[in-house]
């Protein structure tokens, strides 16, 4: 059952939550899927969790039950992201990068793309990531590519090839999907917590 739709945050511009955060974001190492440790095939405990934020200085903040991009500031208390490879290989495809789920920490949630009216919709959903993990065959609209491009990071849908993960110019819009990556911010930038 969806949570919320990350695209009604346009009703949502309402100001962040006022909790002191810290933070620092760091690229990831532009490493072979080999190489990371994020990406080994055996069996993982748990997920990778990561700062995350874009060329604007833009952090993912939940708003209510909305994902939103919003200023990086001691005002705001940015989400962490949670991620995990994929087991299942039938999806792999290493030249749309490594096959991934993704979801928020402390929160079972995780990243969902639906269809809303013929078009793919990112949505969040109360399903734990690890439950997504240990299951032997995955969830397509719950798949997400990422990528590394130089410093920073993209995730493209599985599900819809073409389509990624943006945030707009515009503070405190909604984090939603694009196939229009010069238009809206589809590079992250992931800063990785112990």
């Amino acid at each position: 059952m969806p949570v919320g739709s990350l695209a009604q945050a346009q009703d949502a511009g309402g100001p962040a939550a006022d909790r002191q955060l810290s933070t620092t974001s760091q690229p990831i190492p532009n490493t072979s899927s080999s190489e990371d440790p994020m990406f080994t095939p055996e069996l993982q405990d748990m997920p990778v969790f990561y700062t995350i934020r874009d060329s604007q200085q833009m952090v993912w903040v939940l708003s209510g039950d909305v994902l939103i991009a919003a200023p990086s500031s001691n005002n705001v208390q940015p989400v962490t992201l949670t991620l995990i490879a994929c087991r299942d290989t039938a999806l792999h495809d290493e030249e749309k990068g490594n096959l991934v789920f993704l979801g928020i920490k402390g929160k079972d949630l995780s990243f969902c793309c639906a269809e809303v009216e013929g078009q793919p919709t990112l949505q969040l959903k109360e399903v734990s990531i690890m439950e997504l993990y240990r299951e032997n065959k995955a969830r397509t609209p719950f798949l997400f590519f990422h990528s590394l491009e130089g410093s920073t990071s993209a995730f493209q849908l599985a599900s819809h090839p073409g389509w990624f993960i943006a945030t707009s110019s515009t503070a405190k819009q909604p984090v939603t999907l694009t196939q229009e990556r010069g238009l809206a911010n589809t590079n992250f930038y992931l800063g990785r917590e112990n």
